[in-house]
């Protein structure tokens, strides 16, 4: 896979290396989850040089740790101090929870911590917050045990917890594979804030799904993860990311004359892009 297949890793971009990194500790990770009994990424591929045995799975899980961790120190953990030790404590709570079951009852695994390993964990995840169990979902909890790239929405609603914090983010681990493949095709080279936007436009259905309006089109009120009413449409079976494009391209031939010519042009660009990438890699 990835590095090895093309020679050496100097031939990749900074963004691709960051994009391998979170690839391969996606893999190990969801490879262990699904030990556990639970659902990984869709999109993980079996990690390489990893073998069914416990030893080498564990191993792997660290060392794959220890160099997403190494590769966000000039990113999420830059400002973090005594980063070595915040990287060697959170590897050690990994293996424990691997060893001792954390990963298939995470709120019990996370009760018996002390408060430092707690604070460890907070560190890792950037919680403004000191950890409550007490008040942790299952998934809350499953995701403070893994690594931020390696995160899962576990009950598909289209938020991924961490902790009592909830994040959209696109992909997600319910992202089929196909899907994943031709975004990061698309967006290569996309600075930090094009492809945030593009990836808020990608939930906008989970969003707007929620809103209730009156007959005049007022805002009356949104539906909240856990209420009832709550969907994500994202997680229907007939859900097409085909015609997600399709529909883009058309709000945007509607708009041509009420937006600037350049947002036109760069939007259609890159719907028309994704939509013949989403093609070629057999998404739906």
């Amino acid at each position: 896979m990835k590095i090895d297949s093309l020679g050496s890793s100097s031939l990749l971009t900074q963004s691709q290396q960051k994009r391998e990194q979170e690839h391969d500790v996606q893999n190990i990770f969801s490879a262990m989850l699904a030990q556990a009994g639970r659902q990984g990424y869709a999109s993980a591929e079996a990690p390489d040089q990893v073998s069914d045995d416990q030893q080498s799975l564990t191993e792997g899980l660290q060392r794959t740790w220890d160099s997403w961790f190494t590769g966000e120190l000039n990113g999420r953990y830059s400002q973090v101090s005594n980063s070595k030790e915040l990287k060697q404590s959170f590897g050690e709570i990994i293996v424990r929870a691997h060893e001792e079951g954390g990963y298939v009852d995470p709120q019990s695994f996370l009760q018996n911590l002390s408060q430092d390993e707690l604070a460890v964990i907070q560190k890792v995840q950037s919680l403004a917050s000191p950890i409550q169990v007490g008040s942790l979902t299952e998934e809350g909890a499953l995701n403070l045990l893994l690594p931020p790239a390696a995160q899962v929405d576990l009950n598909h609603d289209g938020i991924t917890r961490s902790g009592v914090a909830k994040g959209l983010r696109f992909p997600s681990s319910n992202t089929p594979a196909a899907v994943v493949k031709a975004w990061e095709e698309t967006t290569e080279g996309m600075s930090f804030g094009e492809k945030a936007v593009a990836e808020l436009q990608m939930m906008l259905p989970l969003l707007t799904a929620n809103l209730v309006v009156d007959d005049n089109g007022k805002f009356v009120r949104q539906y909240e993860p856990g209420d009832p009413e709550f969907r994500n449409p994202l997680a229907a079976s007939d859900y097409s990311y085909v015609t997600v494009t399709k529909n883009r391209l058309d709000a945007l031939e509607f708009m041509k004359n009420e937006i600037p010519p350049d947002r036109y042009e760069n939007q259609k660009s890159f719907w028309n892009k994704f939509q013949q990438s989403l093609i070629d890699h057999g998404a739906e």
